[in-house]
Parts: structure tokens; sequence; C-alpha cells
């Protein structure tokens, strides 16, 4: 005898859907990895310095001392934007985010790729990620840094450039305390100084960001000059052209000329700002 469908089978096939939906949700609500930096008291000259670094409002766009120098850093972008495309698929979001970490990881004195790897760990490229507990964007940011050194509003550190600056400096921050070990320095800004596992994720996600510049020098002819030319018919150079450098695998996603920012605007990042910060002691 079969069951006839009783008052309750609506019910207990909605409570089926959205127990089947539930990994789904559960993977889309999933907190950001680590930010837990320790709220630490920090001498009178180094929160001066710290809030100076985190003060200075200029533009994340760089200036290049030479012609080769700013074809390398669109070497680096081309390439960086390409691996990060499948995270960030909008051009103009991708290459403003690459600028801006390029311009404050140097200008802190630190690896480009380490700190792609410590976002990629920290909030994997999500801008409004928050942690379990509380730390906010892309870099993970507590919200106290803002009272120690900033403002006191919080809701600046879901500002791009804001939460890199924060984040790069506060790092650099931890490094000069850590006397340059950027193992430690890594477990201070997770908040697990002396554990590896953290220090351990960051050196392996900041590999796939590596780059190595492989274009060539400037390529030195040694053909000698030509003879001046004995008539009045106009000299033919005969140097040779120079070779056009070796390419490796083509951008998959290149960078329209529109979107190359100029090179002679902005503020230069010789120098690591930071070098004015005194290490408070341990």
């Amino acid at each position: 005898m079969s069951r006839q469908p009783g008052p309750s089978d609506p019910q207990r096939r909605q409570t089926l859907r959205q127990l089947a939906l539930l990994p789904g949700l559960l993977a889309l609500a999933q907190p950001a990895r680590a930010g837990g930096q320790i709220e630490e008291p920090l001498a009178d000259s180094v929160r001066t310095a710290l809030s100076s670094a985190i003060a200075n409002s200029a533009p994340p766009v760089p200036i290049f001392a030479s012609t080769a120098a700013r074809l390398a850093y669109l070497r680096w972008l081309s390439a960086m934007s390409d691996r990060l495309y499948k995270r960030m698929p909008d051009l103009d979001r991708r290459v403003d985010f690459l600028q801006t970490v390029w311009y404050e990881s140097r200008r802190a004195g630190l690896e480009t790729s380490l700190v792609l790897g410590l976002i990629q760990v920290e909030s994997g490229f999500r801008k409004y990620a928050v942690s379990v507990v509380g730390a906010r964007g892309y870099m993970q940011i507590m919200p106290f840094w803002t009272r120690v050194i900033g403002d006191g509003d919080p809701g600046k550190l879901f500002h791009m450039q804001t939460n890199l600056r924060f984040g790069c400096v506060i790092l650099r921050h931890y490094l000069d305390r850590e006397r340059g070990d950027m193992f430690m320095a890594l477990g201070r800004y997770n908040g697990s100084r002396g554990k590896p596992q953290y220090p351990n994720a960051v050196f392996a996600a900041q590999r796939p960001w590596e780059y190595v510049d492989h274009a060539p020098p400037p390529a030195l002819s040694a053909t000698p000059a030509p003879e001046p030319p004995t008539s009045s018919a106009a000299p033919t150079s005969s140097a040779p052209m120079a070779a056009s450098p070796p390419t490796s695998r083509a951008a998959s996603h290149p960078i329209p000329a529109s979107a190359i920012p100029p090179a002679r605007k902005g503020h230069s990042v010789s120098g690591a700002v930071t070098n004015a910060i005194k290490p408070a002691s341990p």
C-alpha cells in the first residue's frame, strides 16, 4: 500500500533543500584567514614615525629615473596582471591594485612578491574581507591600529590604498622590531609569533608572485662606423637593426596602452620611508 503525502511533506522537502545548500552557503561565508595583530605599547618616537608614514597622502603613481626603469615596471605589471586575472577580472581594478601594491611595498622597503603572498593568505584578494577577530580588508588590519596611529576611523580600512599602506607600514615596523627576521615579523603580523604555520604559508604563497625580468640589455654593435660619404648622395647606415627581445609566453590578458600609468606623474619611491622608525624594545 503506497504512502499518501502528509501535510508535513512540503516542509520536509524544503528542509532537505536547505541542507543541500548549506555547504555552499558556508563556503561563501567563510571568514578571512588570520589577521590577528596584537596591540602592544609603542614608544612615542615609533608612534610618531608610524603616524607620519600613514598620514602621507602621496598618490601611488610612480615616476622613473629612466625609460628602461619604466619599461621594466610595465613588464612586471603585465606579468602580474595576467597572474591576477582570475581573482580580479576587472582590468581597471586590477591595474590600480597592482600599482598600489608595487608603490606601497617599495615605499616601505618590502618585497612586492611577499606582500602579494601575504594578501593571498590573509584575504584571498578580497577587499571587504573581515576575519573572525575583526581584521579588515586586503591585508587584514586590526581596527585598533586606526586609533594608535591613524584618525580612529576603522571604516577607512576598507579603502584600498589606506589598507595597503597600513599593512606595509605595520609589517615594516614588525620587521624592524625583529631585526630583519621576516619569519618572526610575519608571526607578529599574524599574532602567532614563533609558530611556523603562518610564515610558511606566506612564503609558499609568495613564490607564484616572484618575477624575473628576462629582457636582455641593449645590444652593443661591434660593426665599425661607416666611412664618410665621398659623394653628395645621402649616406646609408650600415649598422644592423637591433634584435627584438625574445618573448616568453604572451600575456593572456594584455594591458591596453590606455591603462598604463603616465611616466612623469606622482612621487618617487626611492628609499624606505620607515628608515626613521626606531625599533622599540621587544
